[in-house]
């Protein structure tokens, strides 16, 4: 049994929050929307630190590497990307190609890059070391909402409006598979921990579960009442979270694809407005939610 309490309630935002990502500092978290900023909190004090920085539109993507200098990559509705150092306190770059909204962004430790993708279709390939665009290539003619990178780095997945995954060989950008089961937009994509299997959600507030090893189906799941928006694996517990525009985040496990929990406004304190992005910390175990409603909200999660 599941057991989830509203930790904290965290308002300050004045207008949508559309993402959430998590420092290298356990207990800060990041969060972006249509504000013009983003936005720094603190898991210790429950609270407010500070705007981080001001920006030119709004923020779609968050990205902090967990991996090399302590950076984070601000994507932004004018198609930048902003690089802010932690260590200088300033940003120190802008990745200028993108000409529309950058929606998601992802790096590779093992080759030392960093992928932006937009609604233009395209997918950036940045160097980490020099922050110089290495390639890109035109994915569709589409928008592309999420990039998912396998375990291992050696397959990207890209969730795309027009209703296809497809899987790219990281290493030569080779397209391998064309996934079409989802009826409506692809909006959101992760791989399981161990790579055994890709899921993604769309519109059409499907789930679906494709074996990694040929990306053949394996399972669908109607998960919610409308579009899901974000999946999001617990990084040490067999569950992953997925949040919807049906204003509810649900915790499912990893083996069983079994629902455990539903948070929604029916049962407890909730988000009351499509909820956007989740993330797991690892400062106790919190699970953070961000939504349209403009507030942020920690979970704890008693497994």
């Amino acid at each position: 049994m599941i057991d989830v309490k509203l930790k904290a309630q965290l308002p300050g935002h004045r207008n949508p929050i559309f993402t959430i990502e998590n420092s290298q500092k356990d207990h800060i978290f990041f969060t972006g929307g249509n504000d013009l900023g983003v936005v720094e909190w603190s898991l210790k004090t429950m609270d407010y630190v500070k705007v981080l920085l001001p920006v030119q539109s709004s923020v779609y993507a968050l990205h902090a590497p967990t991996f090399g200098k302590n950076l984070l990559f601000i994507g932004e509705r004018n198609g930048k990307v902003s690089v802010f150092d932690f260590e200088a306190k300033k940003v120190i770059s802008i990745l200028a190609f993108h000409l529309k909204p950058v929606f998601d962004i992802k790096s590779s430790e093992r080759l030392n890059q960093l992928y932006t993708a937009s609604e233009d279709g395209s997918i950036g390939i940045w160097s980490l070391d020099t922050l110089e665009k290495i390639y890109n290539f035109q994915v569709s003619d589409q928008t592309i909402r999420s990039i998912a990178i396998s375990p291992d780095e050696r397959h990207m997945a890209l969730a795309c409006r027009d209703n296809i995954i497809r899987i790219f060989d990281l290493d030569g950008f080779v397209l391998l598979h064309e996934l079409h089961d989802h009826s409506m937009s692809v909006f959101t994509l992760q791989y399981s921990p161990d790579g055994s299997y890709l899921i993604s959600g769309a519109r059409d507030a499907q789930l679906k579960v494709w074996n990694t090893m040929n990306y053949e189906l394996k399972l669908n799941i109607p998960a919610h009442l409308f579009a899901i928006n974000h999946i999001s694996f617990h990084p040490t517990q067999p569950y992953f979270a997925t949040a919807s525009m049906d204003k509810s985040i649900k915790i499912w496990g990893t083996e069983d694809f079994k629902l455990y929990k539903k948070i929604d406004m029916t049962k407890e304190a909730s988000h009351h407005k499509s909820v956007n992005k989740l993330a797991w910390s690892r400062y106790d175990d919190y699970l953070i939610s961000v939504s349209d409603d403009k507030m942020v909200m920690v979970w704890d999660i008693d497994f």
